[in-house]
């Protein structure tokens, strides 16, 4: 039987697992079988282009690992920058960081909450800190695969830039990253398994990477403000909050060893690179049992809850569904997006940047300014909320059940029409008219209720973008079509449907600051265009609409 070279590199520090109390030669023995099976195993990142032929798929996950090389590249100026380190490696160590954490909650948080091969293990005499250190050291080994391909260029140059110390220290800090990111995400979800039962744990992770993107973009904009560009200088602002920004722990070693700062700051932040991962580890090592227990809610059912029909919410959907299939089609489109996963895993998220992108832009144009925001019109990057509308119409075409699409073959319908409708309702209505609302709420807080007008407008462009979108990608029937399916022409396709989003910003733009009343009249125009272009794209055909 072929053996792994990364087990044969564990073998040599067995004595620290057997000093922790861990069952060294069964743990070796879990993790062959969990590596042999994963062979054919390809992340979240790669599987589109994934072919489904057997020789191709095997050792997928390391084939797949050029991607992060070429990521990587954008590392290197980073480092070769100066030796203003504190800014130079927050930097990339924020990036690192977002690629290991978004990389273990997209591929591996199935591998550190699997629970089907208890029903073997847990009926042999293995202890949970055994079978927990192999499911550990299991998402380990892949993360430092990928951490590898993310860093090794960039830290060979910074070996030839900056020397043997700078060499250590970045592989000290990228197995400390590593670990930290593994425990980290261990408790978090083993917090949420406290609350909440297993189904909703599966519906979290979704709501866990919105909340990942919300943070570390935010993240980036408080990090770049604890830094100022003075005379082409970068100097530093530390502030109450810098605590928290934890590429700033990382980064403070290079300071303390290659410059010599040894500023309390500076100090702290070296021994919280330290202590944090340390102390995180042994935390999950005491929680172990806890966490244990609380992985049996993932094999317990939720039922269903039956959704309770409300009267004003009803006489709505007649108003923006005007047929009884429509209406039926709009529920169905609604469910398929709330339940659907793969649908939530990669729409979700850009959810959260859909969110915030506009307002990132709004405040790094004020910054260091003063700015009269009854008067700007920078509130017209709320347009940016719109890159949420490609990507959402072209996963309505996708299901993880396409297969059960022929049951459209056997409704009574003269075409497809109320279908397609009703599903492009559902995601205006569903995703996209709540996030437009927060996003209006907070742009009528800093504008003022000047702006309604202009947010009207915009939100007539994003119905009439979404038909746009639909066009684009083809008009498929929603639902129809397998992941699997999914290819780089979409990346392609959706670059170019951005133009004529770029378009309606720019007339908005002109017809503001140009034309007298202009506002009313490109809103007056833009509520003819789209209902003409929803009757138009929406015609009822005398064929079926399509072939499935």
């Amino acid at each position: 039987m072929e053996d792994f070279k990364t087990l044969l590199l564990l073998d040599r520090v067995r004595f620290l697992f057997t000093k922790l109390g861990i069952d060294y030669e069964t743990m070796r023995k879990i993790l062959h079988i969990k590596l042999t099976m994963d062979e054919r195993r390809i992340p979240t990142l790669f599987s589109q282009s994934a072919t489904k032929k057997s020789e191709d798929k095997k050792y997928g996950y390391i084939k797949s690992l050029w991607i992060y090389v070429l990521i990587s590249l954008v590392l290197i100026p980073f480092i070769i920058l100066g030796e203003n380190f504190l800014f130079q490696m927050s930097m990339s160590y924020a990036m690192i960081i977002f690629m290991i954490m978004t990389s273990m909650i997209s591929d591996f948080s199935t591998v550190l909450l699997d629970v089907r091969d208890r029903t073997i293990l847990s009926t042999k005499p293995i202890t949970a800190k055994t079978i927990n250190a192999a499911k550990f050291m299991h998402i380990l080994i892949y993360l430092t695969y990928l951490t590898i391909a993310l860093t090794a260029i960039p830290v060979i140059v910074g070996l030839f830039t900056h020397g043997i110390v700078f060499f250590v220290i970045t592989v000290f800090e990228l197995v400390l990253i590593n670990v930290f990111v593994v425990v980290l995400t261990a408790i978090l979800y083993m917090l949420i398994l406290r609350f909440f039962d297993g189904e909703k744990l599966k519906d979290m992770i979704n709501y866990v990477q919105i909340g990942l993107s919300l943070v570390l973009m935010i993240g980036y904009q408080f990090l770049a403000r604890s830094f100022e560009l003075v005379n082409l200088n970068i100097v530093i602002e530390f502030h109450w909050w810098s605590i928290f920004l934890i590429p700033m722990w990382f980064a403070a070693p290079y300071e303390l060893l290659l410059n010599g700062d040894r500023s309390v700051l500076t100090i702290a932040f070296s021994v919280l690179t330290i202590i944090m991962p340390i102390l995180s580890l042994w935390i999950y090592i005491r929680l172990i049992p806890t966490f244990e227990r609380s992985l049996q809610k993932l094999l317990s059912t939720s039922k269903s809850k039956k959704e309770k029909r409300n009267r004003l919410r009803e006489a709505l959907l007649k108003i923006a569904c005007r047929t009884n299939e429509e209406r039926a089609f709009y529920r169905f489109a609604s469910l398929m997006m709330k339940q659907e996963r793969e649908f939530k895993l990669k729409v979700y998220p850009s959810l959260g940047f859909a969110f915030v992108i506009p307002f990132i832009f709004i405040f790094n144009f004020s910054r260091g300014e003063s700015v009269d925001y009854s008067a700007s019109i920078s509130y017209l990057t709320i347009y940016f909320s719109m890159l949420i509308i490609p990507t959402a119409v072209f996963m309505l075409g996708h299901s993880g059940k396409y297969k059960a699409a022929w049951i459209y073959k056997i409704f009574p319908l003269k075409d497809y029409t109320d279908l397609k409708k009703g599903s492009l309702k559902a995601f205006l209505i569903k995703l996209y008219l709540p996030l437009f609302v927060v996003q209006s709420i907070v742009s009528c807080y800093l504008y003022g209720i000047r702006i309604l007008p202009d947010l009207i407008a915009i939100l007539v462009v994003g119905c009439m973008y979404t038909v746009i979108c639909y066009i684009g990608f083809g008009s498929s029937i929603p639902f129809t079509k397998p992941y699997d399916e999914i290819g780089n022409g979409q990346g392609w396709i959706t670059l170019v449907l951005l133009i004529p989003l770029v378009i309606f910003a720019g007339i908005h733009y002109f017809f503001v600051t140009k034309v007298d009343y202009g506002v009313f009249i490109y809103l007056a125009s833009l509520l003819i265009i789209n209902f003409g272009v929803w009757k138009f794209v929406f015609r009822r055909a005398s064929d079926n609409g399509g072939v499935l």
